[in-house]
């Protein structure tokens, strides 16, 4: 059985910087896509950073240069390093992994990040 779990979150002063980790169970994290997205009350889920079973990172375009995600697949963690957070952060945000073969989706049960003074 798949499991996700996120921690990490709380709260952050506007400039202050968070780290999310992701430790994944019941899965050889090297042959899955894993990421972060995040989601706000009433809204669609989106992606924040995804990194491939080749180490190949994409961000969404609010997070260049502020996030970093990294993986270690002996661990089977992933990790989203937040910088420079502001209060459009603010989010709760679910760690995401995919089975490159198959195109299984797995879910994070989501942790909260707030960003305010």
């Amino acid at each position: 059985q798949v499991q996700l779990v996120e921690s990490g979150g709380g709260l952050v002063q506007p400039g202050g910087s968070l780290r999310l980790s992701c430790a994944a169970s019941g899965i050889t994290s090297v042959i899955y896509t894993m990421g972060w997205y995040r989601q706000a009350p009433g809204k669609q889920r989106e992606m924040v950073a995804v990194i491939t079973t080749y180490n190949t990172r994409n961000y969404a375009d609010s997070e260049k240069g502020r996030f970093t995600i990294s993986r270690d697949n002996a661990k089977s963690t992933v990790n989203l390093q937040m910088n420079s957070l502001k209060p459009e952060d603010t989010d709760v945000y679910f760690c995401h992994a995919r089975r490159v073969a198959t195109g299984n989706d797995y879910w994070g049960q989501g942790t909260q990040v707030t960003v305010s003074t």
